[in-house]
């Protein structure tokens, strides 16, 4: 139902402003990206389970940093305006101590073959859990079916193994309060499709300084223990090896400085931690092949920004937010943001469409229609909260072209947050995420490189760039052309919602309500439109002003329309 939305949209919304603005851009960033640097950058990346300040995290960081100066960035040292290609590693001192997973294994006394062991399932390994004696432990297992806080006391747990079909860390607390050494726990959600993917565990964490250790177990393992220890006792030897120690987090971040407007920018966030191939490595490699190509369009002169874009990796939310709220002279220069996350994924493999995550629209609140939220869940917004905006059709517009280019399916989802756009969101700034679900790998330790496309992370960062570059030197043309494109997009809209509020009234819905949601929708659009006025670098007529209020005069015409026929 996704595709024929998509294929609809692309008939009606892609628009001259594609074919004119950005055919050059287009042209650039299709001939340029090199999709086999981003794919080897990823490869890099996702050898290591990657957790602030751990060696992996830091790894990475320096393995973009390698890029970066290969390119042409030059390292900062006291303002990013001192050239116009610069990078700076921020170096802070963490409040906790980092953590990484070496090596674990659980032998099932008696058979020869191990349970499970790290080499294959490395997510086995809460964050946060310490390590077991070198010599490991050896104990019974206690099997609770019954997850009863009140029955669990009666239990006689002390040197013994927890072991539960659910998260480990909600048996933790009761575990070590009944002198139990260690918890093994099972916990996947049904659209992973455990019983079919049996090895695949979800990466979690645990509370830290914890003496008691837990473990995560694949729905195979889980069978597995589940039968012996329902068949008698049941002895297990576990050995854990992690690292736990001091250190410092890492962000890097990358200017290519604006000519007339350096003080505003345009700003591309990936985050490093996690330790998954797709989530996040393919943002990082595919981001890193962004600032790779970027710098060499700068240098040969066929792109001359005036405004300035800003490539940034780090830990996610934490990072951006920071990068944010730390400067408010730079914050106010921030006209646009974008999150790439999992922008990878093979999606014959994964079963991950290619998402836009939408800034808040009305789709948020009453999701009906084609629209529909992934099985990351809605958010809780409310009206207060949408943000009309241009940002929203114009990335759709640019990323449908390159899918009619490239046979790129593209789809979109109402917003939902949780990755590197809602700090954009949080502090009035517009910010989109790029990112794939539903992944029936994701945050499993089944996420690996086999289940990267390197043409899906060029499609991605094409279009991103693309999106970019003909925003941070944008002219009037850019703006007018725009308005064309959220206009008629808006009208397709309109008429969308107002087939549906037709049938709901039908079907017995208030009309009132359904009178509401259009007015709601006609109010952002309106309201998007305006933004449009923001666009250009310099505004040397009226003749956007001109342009919007007419496109507004439209809306709220066909909007008067809908409105009288729905009785």
């Amino acid at each position: 139902m996704k595709t024929k939305i998509l294929f609809a949209f692309i008939i009606t919304g892609f628009s001259s402003f594609a074919q004119n603005t950005t055919s050059n851009y287009f042209n650039l960033t299709r001939k340029g990206f090199n999709e086999k640097n981003a794919y080897e950058t990823t490869a890099f990346v996702e050898k290591y389970f990657r957790v602030p300040g751990n060696t992996g995290f830091n790894a990475s960081i320096n393995q973009v940093e390698s890029i970066l100066k290969k390119a042409g960035f030059v390292a900062q040292k006291q303002s990013e305006n001192e050239s116009p290609l610069t990078y700076r590693i921020e170096k802070r001192a963490m409040k906790n101590k980092t953590w990484e997973p070496v090596n674990a294994n659980i032998n099932i006394i008696g058979e020869s073959e191990p349970l499970i062991t790290f080499s294959t399932n490395r997510n086995m390994i809460p964050i946060n859990c310490i390590s077991t004696p070198a010599e490991g432990v050896i104990a019974d297992v206690v099997y609770i079916s019954n997850i009863n806080p009140a029955e669990i006391d009666k239990l006689d747990l002390k040197g013994k193994i927890v072991f539960a079909e659910t998260h480990p860390s909600r048996l933790l607390a009761i575990a070590a309060k009944a002198g139990a050494v260690g918890v093994l726990g099972y916990s996947m959600p049904a659209y992973t499709k455990p019983e079919i993917h049996q090895t695949s565990i979800q990466f979690g964490s645990m509370k830290a300084n914890s003496e008691v250790w837990t473990l995560l177990l694949s729905y195979k393992a889980k069978e597995k223990l589940k039968a012996n220890c329902l068949k008698g006792l049941t002895k297990l030897k576990v050995n854990i090896e992690t690292k736990i120690y001091q250190s410092e987090e890492l962000t890097i971040v990358a200017n290519v400085t604006g000519s007339e407007k350096p003080n505003e920018r345009f700003v591309f966030s990936a985050h490093v931690q996690e330790p998954g191939a797709n989530d996040n490595a393919s943002g990082v490699g595919t981001l890193a092949e962004m600032a790779r190509l970027t710098a060499e369009l700068y240098k040969s002169k066929k792109i001359a920004p005036k405004r300035t874009l800003t490539f940034l990796w780090g830990d996610e939310i934490t990072s951006t937010r920071r990068y944010i709220v730390e400067d408010t002279t730079r914050a106010k220069g921030i006209l646009w943001g974008m999150s790439l996350d999992m922008v990878g994924e093979d999606t014959k493999k994964t079963g991950g469409s290619f998402l836009i995550e939408k800034m808040p629209d009305p789709s948020a609140i009453w999701t009906r229609g084609e629209d529909k939220h992934t099985e990351w869940g809605a958010g809780d917004v409310k009206e207060k909260d949408l943000f009309p905006h241009y940002f929203n059709d114009f990335l759709f517009d640019i990323c449908k072209a390159q899918g009619k280019f490239a046979n790129w399916t593209v789809n979109y989802n109402p917003f939902e947050g949780g990755s590197d756009h809602t700090p954009f969101l949080q502090n009035k700034i517009p910010g989109l995420l790029m990112w794939h679900f539903t992944d029936v790998f994701y945050h499993t330790d089944n996420d690996r490189i086999d289940k990267v496309s390197a043409t899906e992370m060029k499609n991605v960062g094409i279009s991103g760039l693309t999106a970019a570059y003909t925003l941070i030197s944008a002219d009037e043309n850019t703006a007018s052309e725009t308005v064309k494109q959220v206009k008629n997009d808006g009208l397709v809209r309109l008429k969308t919602e107002f087939d549906l509020s037709k049938k709901a009234v039908v079907e017995g819905k208030s009309v009132a309500e359904e009178k509401h949601i259009i007015e709601t929708w006609s109010k952002w659009y309106i309201e998007a439109l305006a933004t449009i006025n923001e666009i250009p670098v310099k505004s040397e007529t009226t003749r956007v002003g001109s342009a919007i209020k007419v496109a507004t005069l439209e809306i709220e015409k066909q909007t008067n329309i809908y409105l009288n026929e729905l009785k």
